[in-house]
Order: C-alpha cells, then sequence, then structure tokens
C-alpha cells in the first residue's frame, strides 16, 4: 500500500474485512465522519520507510500508538496496548479498499448527524464486545 509521498508502504497479506469507528478520536484523527480499519496479526504486518508515531493514554489506561507518514502526514496504522499482537490499518491506505467488506459499526452514538448507517451491519452506540468484533473480523481474541 503506497501513500501519495511514496515514502511509506505497508503490507499485511490478507484482509477483506473491516469495522468503521465514530469516536471522536477517530473523526479528529481522520479528518473525517469516522474511522474505516482493518485489523490484522502483527506478524502478517510489515512497514517500509519512516514512520512518525503519536501516542495517547486513552480514559482506560489503554495507550494507542498512532503511525503515519511524516512527509504526507497520512495515518496509516495504529497499535494498542488493549489489543497486544494485532495492527490496525487505515482502509483508505489499501491498495483495493473498496473491495474490503465493511462488518460493524462502533461508537454510533457519536456519529455525525445525517449519516445513514446500512441496517444490515452490526452496530453499537459505544465499543462492541470485543469477542463479537473479532468473530466479526475472523480474528482470534488476543491474549
Amino acid at each position: 500500500m503506497p501513500l501519495r509521498s511514496g515514502a511509506l508502504r505497508s503490507g499485511s497479506g490478507q484482509t477483506s474485512k473491516a469495522y468503521a469507528c465514530h469516536c471522536l478520536d477517530c473523526q479528529t484523527w481522520s479528518g473525517s465522519a469516522f474511522s474505516q480499519n482493518a485489523l490484522v496479526k502483527t506478524n502478517a504486518f510489515a512497514a517500509a520507510g519512516e514512520t512518525a508515531r503519536f501516542e495517547l493514554a486513552g480514559g482506560s489506561g489503554f495507550i494507542s500508538y498512532q503511525s503515519a507518514c511524516p512527509k504526507c502526514f497520512t495515518r496509516v496504522f495504529n497499535t494498542n496496548s488493549a489489543r497486544p499482537g494485532l495492527v490496525g490499518i487505515r482502509a483508505g491506505s489499501f491498495d483495493e479498499s473498496n473491495k474490503l467488506e465493511l462488518v460493524a459499526h462502533i461508537w454510533t452514538n457519536r456519529s455525525q448527524r445525517g449519516l445513514r448507517l446500512d441496517p444490515e451491519t452490526p452496530c453499537w452506540q459505544e465499543g462492541a464486545p470485543a469477542e463479537v468484533l473479532f468473530s466479526l473480523l475472523d480474528l482470534p481474541m488476543p491474549s
């Protein structure tokens, strides 16, 4: 997945499912109404090139590590101490992001007014139960 700047490339092997997060942090970081992400195992992920990293401690005590391209400022992936062994990749950074299957919406109580979600896609007003979200993403629960 090369970025427009050409400075960073990441890859994840095969993944086809993503979720959308409507929380205020994701809205702020993405500059959009929500962030769409795919989760992959850390050992199936690689990034080539320099990254800029931002750490944010959440109210829960977990730390989110955001990685972006330092040349074009595109946020590309993140890890989180709440889900060890997994990397969240921004859906828009996939070469064929339009082929990802959106399997869930979380934090919909923070959704932008007027945004209409597919009634067939599971939604949670806050975070989804981990076992349900991981099942929808075809991932094992982190240890």
